[in-house]
């Protein structure tokens, strides 16, 4: 057996943490508002007299990277399709059962896990750790019991 190694970078991850918790910050304190992701995109459609921030949260979600790929050339490269339709096909599977689990979950791992945690919320943490529970587990029997790597 052997063990598929990552391109960990603290560095990275401690700037995209630290951005991340500086956003939501931002908008807990200029909107009064949880940076859940999928109850800001459910809010575009449900509420829509609310959708000026929503709309320009989302679009700095979708910028953020290209803006990324401008100023730092090569860093984050990602191209699932360059890796066959198989690849494509699994994110869009993995992509949908995030969105159920969010659903089920009344939140999202945002919401929940940056926001909700910080608030000392019982529920984001009972959430939180179905999550990783859930990711543990998907990682255990897809690498050990199956054989896929992710």
């Amino acid at each position: 057996m052997s063990i598929a190694w990552t391109a960990f970078t603290p560095g990275s991850a401690l700037a995209g943490g630290a951005l991340i918790g500086l956003a939501a910050s931002v908008l807990w304190l200029v909107n009064g508002r949880v940076a859940g992701i999928s109850g800001i995109l459910g809010g575009l459609r449900w509420r829509p007299g609310d959708r000026g921030w929503r709309l320009a949260f989302v679009a700095g979600l979708l910028a953020s990277p290209v803006v990324l790929g401008w100023l730092a050339p090569g860093i984050g490269e990602f191209a699932p399709a360059a890796q066959g339709s198989a690849e494509v096909i699994r994110l869009f599977v993995a992509g949908l059962l995030v969105g159920v689990g969010t659903r089920l979950a009344n939140g999202c791992t945002s919401g929940h896990g940056v926001c909700g945690l910080a608030r000392l919320s019982p529920r984001s943490l009972a959430a939180v750790g179905v999550f990783m529970g859930t990711a543990f587990a998907v990682v255990f029997i897809a690498r050990h019991l199956i054989g896929v790597g992710l």
